[in-house]
């Protein structure tokens, strides 16, 4: 139980001081523009299919439960309402943070833990080029700044998706529109974006700690690649419980 307890502690600890590192490393010279703007790509665009899809079908289903629950007792005209209300708050911006975890963060680990157990990264120090600022802040900024945007899409392509089943349902597109416009606000897209780089923060960190710190070989390297999956994922709906408590409450 000790044991676990200081493993985690530790873990905490070198979080913060990549964390720490690569705030301090930000605006100094070097800036790697041209590495940054690549993982903003990786980050962002190569990542707008799956976070459309994922978002689409689950604003979908959600309209599908609610269009037969609510045509039940009359109150159809709330479907639109609570479908996006529901993307702008949580689709959008949680399941873009789960994506990127899986997508990213892991492609992430596993590059730096490979890097770490070849000894690309002493060989990086040996050509004073600082670990830090060569590989953590292009990530952490790329996930930072794409996250946003990719919670925007994610929110947008699960209202598309419930507008289309409600209509399925015979509600009235007309009815759908005017219910989102009537209680969704810009106010509630603004405060869903707004978490969203506090998620990819969450990913970048997770997955550049876990793979500047492997060790092991090509096992240690799927170990790191794993865990940075799993612990982004949880982290990210603990994130989501505390920001949900201050933004919307």
């Amino acid at each position: 139980m000790s044991a676990a307890i200081t493993s985690t502690l530790a873990w905490i600890g070198e979080a913060w001081l990549i964390l720490a590192d690569a705030i301090r490393r930000l605006f100094a010279r070097p800036f790697e523009f041209f590495e940054m703007v690549k993982q903003m790509s990786f980050v962002g665009v190569s990542s707008v299919p799956i976070v459309v899809m994922t978002g689409f079908f689950s604003g979908a289903v959600l309209s599908l439960y609610l269009s037969e629950f609510l045509i039940r007792y009359g109150a159809s005209q709330f479907v639109g309402a609570t479908v996006a209300l529901s993307a702008m708050r949580e689709i959008g911006p949680v399941l873009a943070g789960i994506m990127v975890a899986a997508r990213c963060g892991s492609a992430m680990a596993a590059q730096l833990g490979t890097m770490a157990v070849t000894e690309q990264v002493d060989a990086l120090k040996m050509l004073s080029v600082h670990p830090t600022k060569y590989l953590v802040v292009p990530r952490v900024l790329a996930c930072v700044l794409m996250m946003p945007i990719l919670a925007l899409v994610g929110m947008w392509s699960a209202v598309v998706g419930g507008w289309i089943v409600a209509v399925g349902q015979k509600i009235p597109s007309t009815t759908f529109i005017q219910s989102v416009q009537q209680f969704g606000t810009l106010t509630d897209v603004g405060k869903g974006m707004l978490k969203a780089p506090v998620f990819g923060l969450i990913i970048a960190i997770v997955a550049c700690r876990e793979g500047l710190y492997t060790t092991g070989g090509a096992e240690g390297v799927g170990r790191a690649t794993t865990r940075s999956v799993v612990i982004s994922t949880v982290l990210v709906y603990v994130a989501n419980f505390v920001l949900a408590q201050l933004l919307f409450q």
